[in-house]
């Protein structure tokens, strides 16, 4: 894993057109991981709010009602906790790397606190969100097609397969071809709709309300507490892209307004999630389903829009999200193969395997829960906090800021508590 670090990031916008491969997963030489890239400091604010936007928005609003509906509208109270923590933690990077400048990745951040150690554990907290991520795009798709065609099924060798999990092994086979490509610059240009994609699926849902004769008239609970763990674990779920900030800051021209650009984008991405969970609430209630694209009449036209945006982009990102984890298994790989000979093989092993673990739980709303709580609380949360209170020795005299960051790092520790063990027992209750 130390021959070929990797860093979560979104297709990155510079300044003068520049020809870049953006992607969700950006190879870093790690090599060139401990001197300043002067080149690469080319995009200015408004970009890197673009490129911030674009990593704060995912599949995560297509869940947010339901987390809503779990814990009651009093949770919301716990989205915007969640939030102000991520955006407090995101500063907390910005603070690590003013302090060391050869910090350039999520994973230097962890060797710089704790060695190597350090950057093992924060590459494999990457990895398996990746991995996991993944794998809820397949079950994504496979719902998503189901509601649309309700009533196809498939036979294959004389066994007959159930609608959704024969769409989420179609998907895969459509998908595979792209995780074979050696260019993934169209991909991650397509990709970086996430922020037209976001607004596109919110305006859709909030018009099918208005206009389609759902409207907005579910009162919904004040507070569900045996659903507070699994709102809390979808809602940071949502906040999931703290790996890709290291590289937005190194891409800054003015650096310094880093964190004008932190305030823009939690700003945004809050107000987008808080309308979505609010207005899918009002429309479907307790009804409110893992993604509310399954709630929405199929034949309406705003409907459809919904859906069919919804399917492109899951498609797109799935080879930008399995990149850097192809990349540090060939780098473990010495045997003397042709190159393209191991891309094939592990490309096609690891969209196997995540085809396997989608068909055995292909449960989106409980395995993204899982993904929140065990995961995204501990990369964007709870490690950037602890890696903090190392490099900048904070942890050695008490203080208010002290008190505040080891606050936080004790939430985090019960969100990933409870919420992992409220998204397991949900999956085994489900199978």
């Amino acid at each position: 894993m130390t021959h070929e670090e990797v860093s979560l990031t979104v297709p990155l916008l510079e300044d003068d057109h520049k020809d870049v491969l953006g992607s969700k997963i950006e190879e870093l030489d790690p090599n060139s991981a401990h001197h300043t890239d002067t080149s690469a400091s080319t995009v200015n604010v408004f970009r890197t709010c673009f490129n911030g936007l674009n990593a704060l928005s995912g599949v995560g609003i297509l869940s947010i009602p339901y987390a809503l509906a779990s814990g009651g509208w009093l949770s919301l109270v716990l989205l915007f906790a969640i939030a102000t923590a991520a955006f407090y933690a995101g500063l907390l990077i910005q603070r690590c790397m003013d302090a060391d400048p050869t910090i350039r990745t999520y994973p230097d951040m962890g060797e710089r606190a704790f060695g190597n150690k350090g950057r093992v554990m924060a590459s494999v907290v990457m990895y398996i969100e990746l991995y996991l991520v993944a794998t809820g795009f397949l079950i994504l798709e496979g719902d998503n097609l189901q509601n649309l065609l309700p009533d196809v099924e498939f036979e294959v060798a004389g066994v007959t397969v159930g609608g959704q999990k024969g769409f989420i092994i179609i998907v895969a086979l459509i998908i595979l071809p792209t995780v074979w490509l050696d260019n993934l610059s169209l991909l991650s240009y397509v990709s970086a709709s996430g922020v037209l994609a976001s607004a596109v699926i919110l305006g859709s849902v909030i018009w099918t309300g208005a206009f389609e004769g759902i409207g907005f008239q579910h009162k919904g609970t004040l507070i569900n507490w045996g659903g507070i763990p699994t709102a809390v674990s979808l809602y940071a779920f949502c906040y999931c892209s703290h790996p890709v900030f290291p590289t937005l800051y190194t891409s800054m021209k003015k650096r310094h307004q880093f964190s004008n650009v932190l305030v823009v984008c939690f700003v945004l991405c809050t107000i987008c999630y808080t309308s979505m969970a609010i207005f899918g609430y009002l429309m479907f209630g307790s009804d409110v389903q893992s993604q509310i694209t399954l709630n929405l009449p199929t034949d309406k036209l705003s409907a459809r829009v919904a859906i069919y945006t919804t399917l492109v982009n899951p498609i797109s990102k799935y080879a930008l999200m399995v990149t850097p984890i192809v990349n540090a298994t060939k780098a473990w790989i010495r045997y003397p193969c042709d190159k393209r000979v191991v891309n094939l093989f592990v490309g096609t092993t690891l969209v196997i395997s995540t085809l396997l673990v989608a068909l055995a739980v292909p449960f989106f709303g409980s395995l993204m829960s899982l993904v929140g709580a065990f995961l995204s609380i501990t990369a964007s949360v709870m490690l950037p906090c602890v890696f903090y209170l190392k490099i900048s020795g904070t942890y050695q005299r008490f203080n208010g800021e002290l008190f505040a960051v080891s606050l936080i790092i004790l939430m985090s520790v019960a969100v990933a508590i409870f919420g992992t063990y409220t998204s397991v027992l949900d999956m085994i209750g489900k199978l």
